[in-house]
């Protein structure tokens, strides 16, 4: 009896020493987090201050999606004997100064992607890489500033294709106005008086032409995550035909070394390609089609896969 006692005395005790010891292994937990909280906000004040002083600041980060597969005797599928390949990269760069009286601010974007399918069961198949998205986009803005966020700008952006039909169609808008900068990194820029410029070898369907030039950018690190939202129109004085819009977003996410996850998506609206290719393009081409009788569907495309900021 009196060893059972003495056992349950035992365990009773190591109990409390345990609980007592758990107790004050949270407490010190709970402080140390305190105290690393309190660290985090005085180096994030400290970037906050780096951000904002003047000087030239530059980055870029990227994504890299790929896959190859092949299939030999898979009749599950139409093209039992095939082999296959889908390769895609995007590049954000940038490179922004800010002085006391003036900021110059320059962005681009490319996003490239090829598809491959080899039926190894046809010769006439085409065997290569096709391109399958292409977006190249440069951006520079200027601006003096009549106040902290306040600025008279003049703007340049070109936007066109690489892969295939190299500025057929390319736009070029050079244009003047104001430029707001409300936060850090962000900037809204209204342009009234802007021109349009449209290359192209179909004469018939672009047109260039005068009218209001729009563009937010928001470009931003935040510890292991980049991103980038870049939305831009024109709007066309003489026709809703001759005007477009392009909203491009990017998210990379650093896990080690500079290498992470990264996606990108973008949207478009523009009634002259949906044109071009209701006339020229289409499996089944109509050669009567106009800006009315055309249906102009959202463009958009995305790819995901291994991001890389430099």
């Amino acid at each position: 009896m009196k060893k059972l006692v003495f056992g349950l005395a035992t365990a009773f005790m190591v109990s409390v020493a345990s609980a007592q010891t758990l107790e004050e292994l949270k407490t010190e937990q709970a402080i140390k987090k305190d105290s690393i909280a309190a660290i985090q906000g005085r180096v994030d004040a400290l970037q906050g201050q780096i951000d904002a002083f003047p000087g030239w600041k530059k980055g870029a980060f990227g994504t890299i999606g790929a896959n190859i597969s092949g299939f030999n005797n898979w009749y599950a599928q139409g093209t039992p004997n095939n082999s296959s390949g889908n390769i895609g990269a995007t590049l954000n760069a940038f490179a922004n100064l800010n002085k006391e009286k003036f900021f110059w601010r320059n962005s681009g974007n490319i996003n490239l992607q090829w598809v491959k399918l080899d039926d190894k069961d046809s010769d006439t198949d085409d065997e290569s890489f096709n391109g399958t998205t292409d977006v190249f986009n440069l951006t520079s803005l200027y601006g003096y500033k009549l106040s902290e966020k306040f600025a008279i700008s003049a703007l340049g952006e070109y936007r066109t294709t690489i892969i295939n039909n190299f500025n057929d169609p390319g736009y070029l808008d050079l244009g003047i106005g104001a430029t707001w900068t409300p936060i850090t990194d962000m900037v809204v820029v209204i342009h009234p008086l802007n021109y349009n410029f449209v290359f192209s070898s179909e004469d018939d369907i672009y047109e260039s032409s005068a009218g209001a030039k729009i563009l937010v950018d928001y470009t931003r690190q935040i510890g292991d995550i980049n991103f980038k939202t870049n939305f831009s129109t024109f709007q066309s004085y003489k026709s809703g035909d001759l005007s477009n819009w392009t909203w491009v977003n990017s998210f990379g996410y650093t896990l080690w070394n500079g290498i992470g996850l990264g996606f990108e998506f973008g949207l478009r609206n523009n009634k002259q390609e949906a044109l071009d290719y209701a006339i020229n393009k289409a499996p089944t081409p109509d050669p009567d089609a106009t800006f009315d009788s055309i249906d102009n569907d959202l463009q958009t495309y995305w790819i995901f896969g291994l991001n890389y900021s430099f």
